[in-house]
């Protein structure tokens, strides 16, 4: 009698710590599926801050990116200007890249490529986590900054602006807000370079 209602126990016991873990595992399969995401650096344009390989954890909720952000963004588009600034919508590079969001839409945005400096809204920016300075013009509005960054969409860079193809580059241009496609949270491999992505 003792051990029937022993194993009853038990039974019931396991049974709820089964379907405890099938909660638990759908509720992740859904986070990870809706919420948050595992990405993998491919390539050297945001080096120092990123690195070739480097794993990072995502969010898909990035409808209000912000000036400073890391975000995955689909480069399918270019959008430049025309002679008389209007929008020109291109066939862009047709690929997934990670960039830094330098300005966002109602922005003015301004490169000295002599000096190799940037500005927003006519602030220099201090951007510490670049690997050089700002020198090379790569034709998406050549002759034409300052731009103001136009409604829906912003203008990235990657930090390492030697190598970085981005918004200066005549096959991106400006990135409407419909295309960043996640929003970079933290670096999870190499695990001794683990924390938030800034």
């Amino acid at each position: 009698m003792k051990n029937n209602k022993f194993f009853g126990v038990l039974y019931r016991e396991t049974l709820a710590l089964i379907e405890m873990i099938i909660i638990t595992l759908f509720m992740m399969s859904m986070i990870f599926t809706y919420v948050l995401r595992i990405a993998t650096v491919n390539g050297d344009s945001m080096k120092n801050t990123l690195m070739s390989g480097d794993r990072l954890i995502t969010t898909a909720f990035c409808n209000s990116p912000e000036q400073g952000d890391v975000v995955i963004i689909y480069a399918g588009d270019a959008v430049t200007l025309d002679e008389e600034r209007n929008l020109e919508i291109k066939k862009g590079l047709r690929k997934t890249l990670v960039k830094r969001v330098i300005a966002t839409e109602g922005q003015k945005i301004d490169i000295d490529f002599e000096r190799g400096a940037v500005y927003v809204d006519d602030i220099m920016l201090d951007e510490d986590y670049i690997t050089g300075l700002t020198h090379m013009d790569e034709g998406a509005f050549t002759g034409q900054y300052p731009v103001k960054v136009p409604d829906g969409y912003v203008f990235v860079m990657g930090d390492n602006r030697q190598v970085s193809k981005d918004s200066r580059s005549n096959e991106i241009g400006f990135v409407s807000v419909e295309n960043i496609t996640e929003k970079v949270l933290l670096r999870i491999s190499p695990t001794e370079k683990f924390g938030f992505v800034k």
